[in-house]
């Protein structure tokens, strides 16, 4: 296993666009850089005016680390999703902030087709707000998958230095179990409790797992969050969205999915149930 990075998220890209959610996208972003001690990159797509530079001066005029270098413009025309990706890697980002559109129905969000791009197509980790907000939300209770799976222990270190920098007090390691594991029938009282042993039983051993991977992660990350283990039985992808909700998790980590294939168009792939309607802030980890 690799040890936990001191720090991973040093550099913070967000996309700028005009729009009403323009100061409340740059609040969150400073914030960020706040929480974090971390450089800020903001990159508009489309052309630089006097207009837009007093205007995005006025918002960052409120924060002390606007003139301390810490915070980086950058203007340019092209195709959106080619701009930010191509911006994240110039300037070496380690996470990309982005903004959730509200369904009709305004409990449901969901990414854009830009926005789904350039999560496919990102370096690197990407954050997905679904309210951004000019007022500081606090990020009490944080959901993790915990799958068997060479990423978790690297998104596991990411969601416990989430979790010291946004004093988070709760964070509830998922590991996602599938119906099909059980491999057995209930048609009765006997097949029923053949079928409950046997979810005890797997639920046992992948506990004992993340224990193992918990020991890998420096104690100074865990002091101060109170740390479950659950165990959900489902579809992967929906399950842990559906218990991020249910519970009113403030933040969702997920490992970064493998590139996708097109097998994923007709069968979705986990991370696609999370993008479809976003329970609640989610943070993919590349």
């Amino acid at each position: 296993m690799n040890p936990c990075l001191p720090q991973k998220f040093k550099t913070v890209l967000i996309g700028v666009a005009f729009s009403p959610n323009l100061q409340n996208n740059i609040f969150e972003a400073m914030r960020l850089v706040d929480f974090f001690d971390c450089r800020l990159v903001l990159v508009h797509v489309g052309e630089k005016t006097k207009e837009k530079e007093e205007t995005i001066r006025h918002l960052l005029s409120g924060f002390e680390d606007d003139d301390d270098g810490k915070v980086k413009m950058i203007w340019k025309d092209g195709d959106p999703v080619e701009v930010i990706i191509k911006s994240a890697q110039s300037t070496n980002a380690d996470l990309i902030m982005l903004g959730a559109t509200p369904r009709e129905d305004i409990l449901k969000f969901y990414i854009g087709s830009i926005a789904r791009k350039i999560v496919r197509k990102a370096p690197c980790s990407v954050l997905l707000l679904i309210k951004p907000s000019e007022d500081l939300r606090p990020c009490r209770h944080i959901v993790v998958n915990g799958l068997n799976n060479n990423k978790t222990q690297e998104t596991l270190c990411a969601s416990f230095e989430f979790a010291q920098n946004l004093d988070s007090k709760q964070l509830t390691i998922v590991e996602e179990i599938s119906k099909k594991d059980v491999k057995v029938i209930v048609q009765d009282n006997k097949s029923l409790l053949k079928s409950t042993l046997i979810k005890e039983q797997l639920s046992q051993k992948q506990a004992l797992r993340v224990h193992d991977v918990l020991k890998e992660i420096p104690s100074q990350l865990k002091s101060a969050v109170k740390i479950k283990i659950q165990p959900i039985f489902g579809q992967r992808g929906y399950s842990i969205g559906h218990y991020a909700k249910i519970v009113g998790a403030d933040l969702l980590i997920m490992n970064a999915p493998e590139k996708s294939t097109f097998l994923d168009r007709i069968f979705p792939h986990d991370m696609e149930y999370i993008l479809s309607e976003l329970p609640t802030d989610v943070l993919i980890v590349r």
